[in-house]
């Protein structure tokens, strides 16, 4: 199967980058557009002229899953390692040189594990992909990536019918009446209490019936505790449900996903498993029960509805207002490998807390970086801490339509950093009273 011809030409504008001199790029393309082809193009062309490529990705779920993707785009394996992040780092005296490293979603590569390989392997050509390239403190990818190779955007992809259109269901402005006014604006620190709340509004059964009755969708939920109990939830209303996390063995998840996939399972609910190219079989809904305040994380879960198919609208319900913090999950954003400006600056007499984990298991002691969950010396799987939860089930969710992040001043009379995040947050309230007003005008 061909690659599409925006897909053909982000693999020609990868080959320009490095032909021009360029050691590294990041590709930047929407979820559903396809990244796990064209990193299988790109690894076929070179070890079609015997190079080496390593893979790397960051859960072993996605090992297997790459692989298969390459055998069947003809990519040849005895020139390509496909390894999780953390056996890499283990490994690397072992491994022979590779001439290209790819990093699966790549706004991960500043860990130190990550950059522990691209040091060890200084001479490699580097390629990350990913739909965000930002982390959640704001940090770029610009000491990791020299060029940026931005795709089409989603919008393009759902216009083209490469993604399902959707319908997005939310809390709406009655649910944020709690922000207060300060001389004729929004008060700052309360619309954030209000935006960043941890709350679910409504009742996760009742609106699933009322907009997905009888179709299939992903529940992302904020604990192990909290899924499992929303799938025993679902299946006491009459709806069949099962939770997977991490921990759920290999021979269970694979029945599960073959249920869901073969529509025994209507509801598949989970924490974080079913996002960073975790392979599940195509649904129409996805039910947002998980506050974040991650951008790739909300793009990555609410576009997990969005496979095409023809005649086909994608439902997405957020109970907890995540478009609020984002916009919607196919607006239109300007990517940088910049940083973002930090907040507050470190004083040098106040250094920054240190942290340090010991294992329980075999009581190794390190430093870890933001994505170690496992032990580097045995492999012990540390347990994640337990999120909470208030619900308010008697709020109701309306259609958002429209929701933009636009602005009625200039951004350039911002003085500094505080302005500018007092404008942001104005004007996103603004609109998102707006749209609300306009909806109860409406009739919802």
């Amino acid at each position: 199967m061909p690659l599409r011809e925006y897909q053909e030409t982000l693999v020609q504008k990868v080959h320009e980058a490095f032909r021009n001199g360029k050691k590294s790029a990041c590709i930047v393309l929407p979820c559903g557009g396809g990244k796990s082809v064209i990193m299988a193009e790109i690894a076929r062309l070179t070890t079609a002229k015997n190079n080496r490529v390593l893979f790397l990705v960051h859960r072993i779920e996605l090992c297997e899953q790459i692989e298969r993707t390459f055998r069947a785009w003809g990519v040849d394996m005895d020139f390509v390692s496909i390894m999780m992040v953390q056996t890499a780092c283990r490994r690397l005296k072992q491994m022979p040189q590779p001439n290209l490293i790819i990093t699966d979603e790549s706004h991960h590569s500043k860990s130190d594990s990550y950059r522990k390989i691209y040091d060890f392997f200084p001479t490699a050509y580097r390629l990350g992909l990913t739909a965000t390239p930002i982390r959640l403190d704001g940090s770029g990818l610009s000491d990791i990536y020299e060029v940026l190779i931005e795709g089409v955007s989603a919008k393009w992809l759902i216009e083209n019918r490469y993604l399902s259109p959707y319908i997005y269901y939310a809390p709406t402005v009655s649910d944020l009446s709690g922000i207060k006014i300060q001389h004729g604006e929004f008060e700052v620190k309360s619309a954030e209490k209000v935006l960043f709340n941890r709350t679910v509004f409504g009742n996760v059964i009742h609106h699933y019936r009322k907009f997905a009755d009888g179709q299939q969708a992903i529940c992302y939920c904020v604990s192990v505790k909290h899924s499992e109990a929303m799938a025993e939830e679902f299946r006491k209303n009459g709806i069949s449900a099962e939770h997977i996390d991490g921990t759920t063995p290999k021979a269970e998840r694979q029945r599960i996903t073959e249920d869901f996939r073969n529509g025994r399972i209507k509801i598949l609910c989970n924490v974080d498993i079913i996002s960073e190219g975790y392979d599940v079989p195509d649904c129409s809904c996805v039910i947002l029960l998980r506050p974040t305040k991650s951008l790739t994380l909300f793009i990555q879960q609410s576009m997990r509805s969005m496979r095409y198919k023809p005649d086909k609208s994608a439902i997405i319900i957020d109970h907890v207002g995540n478009y609020s913090r984002f916009g919607m999950p196919d607006a239109d954003r300007q990517w940088s490998l910049q940083s973002k400006p930090k907040k507050t600056r470190q004083k040098a007499d106040n250094p920054p807390e240190i942290k340090v984990l010991q294992c329980p298991e075999c009581f190794y002691t390190f430093q870890p970086d933001d994505d170690v969950k496992t032990c580097p010396a045995c492999g012990y799987s540390f347990p994640k801490k337990e999120r909470t939860l208030d619900f308010n089930d008697n709020a109701e969710l309306k259609n958002i339509t429209g929701f933009t992040l636009k602005y009625d001043d200039s951004p350039n009379q911002c003085k500094n950093i505080k302005d500018l995040k007092e404008y942001m947050l104005k004007n996103m309230v603004i609109n998102l009273v707006g749209v609300g007003i306009r909806q109860e005008r409406e009739g919802g």
